[in-house]
């Protein structure tokens, strides 16, 4: 442990492993909108916050509890579809507000390639909403249709049904076919997106 008489004991959120103040102090002081992206065991919650002395104030939110609620998502809440599907509907509602910019703030989460932050941000510059992001970090396409879910329920299926119910035993009691994964996000895509039509009009999606 640190000591002497120039220690300083970290600040409450730093020492819970919640807030990186170097990185907030940088993004803060380029003066744009924060696309927040943080993930949880069970959930994925992105928001578009602006920076302010009284406090952060959120422009426009999304949590992937409202996939299944609004737009019966029957696939798992905290994986890499659902952070696409996530960021997407928190891009969506925050360029109906006039949002077109922001940097991206993944927190203290490990900046992997593939990882599912990068997922929420790559939704948000396929409906135009320019987040900065390298290609080389954000998940590959099948991956984000939940092609690699699928084919892993397909395996084992095949070679031990007994851990496959138990794997998936969320999808099935949902009365899913994770087989059906890759079929299913593209129809719950193209609902948000539908939903968000007048939104989509004013510019160019992917």
């Amino acid at each position: 442990m640190a000591r002497g008489p120039k220690y300083k004991v970290p600040r409450r959120r730093r020492r819970e492993g919640k807030t990186n103040y170097y990185k907030r102090y940088r993004m803060i002081l380029s003066g744009h909108l924060r696309f927040v992206v943080r993930k949880t065991l069970k959930h994925i919650i992105v928001q578009v916050i602006k920076a302010d002395p009284k406090g952060d104030v959120t422009i426009a939110a999304a949590h992937s509890r409202e996939l299944a609620k609004k737009y019966g998502w029957k696939g798992g809440l905290a994986n890499i579809p659902a952070a696409y599907l996530t960021g997407l509907l928190a891009a969506l509602r925050a360029k109906e507000k006039g949002v077109s910019y922001a940097v991206p703030d993944i927190g203290l989460h490990e900046p992997t390639r593939g990882a599912k932050v990068f997922a929420a941000i790559k939704a948000a510059n396929d409906v135009g909403l320019k987040v900065p992001v390298s290609d080389e970090v954000v998940p590959a396409n099948d991956r984000i249709r939940g092609e690699h879910i699928s084919a892993w329920a397909k395996i084992l299926s095949e070679e031990n049904y007994e851990l496959f119910t138990r794997f998936f035993s969320k999808y099935l009691e949902r009365g899913f076919n994770p087989m059906e994964l890759p079929l299913h996000f593209e129809e719950v895509k193209n609902r948000i997106l539908s939903s968000y039509r007048d939104v989509l009009e004013k510019g160019d999606v992917k």
